[in-house]
C-alpha cells in the first residue's frame, strides 16, 4: 500500500528516537529526584515523558540504559580529550574528568544519592582503554588505571564531593 503525504511523519526515525530519548532521559532525571529508580515503573516514566512503551524497547532494555546512555553523552567531551592525547599523564586525565564531575555537580549528585554511581565504571573502563581481548599486560594495565580512576570518583562521591580537583590531583606522584 502506497503512504500519502498525510501518514508520513514529518520526522525521520532517526529524529524520533532523538526525541524519545530526550523525553525519557529529561523525564527519568525529574522523576529521581523524587523517588528512587526501583519505585519508577516503566509505565510511569512512559507517562511523564509522553511516549508509549513501544518507544522504550525501541531504544532501551532497561531504565539504566537512560542513566548509562545519558552519563555516556555527558561524558563525551572529556573523553574525547583523554583519548586524543596520547600518552597522557594521569594527573591530567584525573584533572579532566573530576572537572568534568564538578562542571555536572547537580546531575551526579543525584545519580550519587540514588546509588547509581556504580553505572560510571564502563564508561572509566572505557576511557582507559580495556578490553578483556587485550594483550594480558595491556588489559591488566588498562584495567588498573580505570579501576584507580572509578574508585577515586567512587570516594568523592561518598565523600560528598567536597574536595577539589587540586586536591585530589595533589595525591597522585609527580611525572
Amino acid at each position: 500500500m502506497e503512504q500519502k503525504a498525510k501518514n508520513v511523519s514529518p520526522f525521520s526515525n532517526e529524529s524520533r528516537n532523538a526525541y524519545v530519548v530526550e523525553h525519557l532521559t529529561s523525564s527519568m532525571l525529574a522523576l529521581l529526584r523524587e523517588k528512587p529508580l526501583a519505585n519508577i515503573s516503566i509505565s510511569e516514566l512512559c507517562s511523564e515523558a509522553g511516549v508509549g512503551r513501544t518507544s522504550f524497547y525501541r531504544n532501551f532494555a532497561e531504565k539504566e540504559d537512560i542513566i548509562k546512555g545519558y552519563m555516556k553523552r555527558l561524558s563525551q567531551d572529556w573523553a574525547d580529550k583523554c583519548k586524543s592525547t596520547p600518552n597522557i599523564p594521569i594527573r591530567e586525565t584525573v584533572r579532566i574528568v573530576f572537572s568534568h564531575f564538578e562542571e555536572n555537580r547537580d546531575v551526579y549528585s543525584l545519580l550519587n544519592n540514588r546509588g547509581l554511581v556504580y553505572l560510571l565504571k564502563d564508561i572509566i573502563l572505557d576511557l582507559c582503554g580495556f578490553n578483556p581481548d587485550q594483550e594480558i599486560v595491556a588489559a591488566y594495565s588498562s584495567a588498573y588505571v580505570g579501576f584507580f580512576l572509578y574508585g577515586w570518583i567512587e570516594v568523592w562521591f561518598r565523600r560528598g564531593m567536597r574536595d577539589t580537583v587540586e586536591e585530589i590531583i595533589s595525591y597522585l606522584p609527580q611525572q
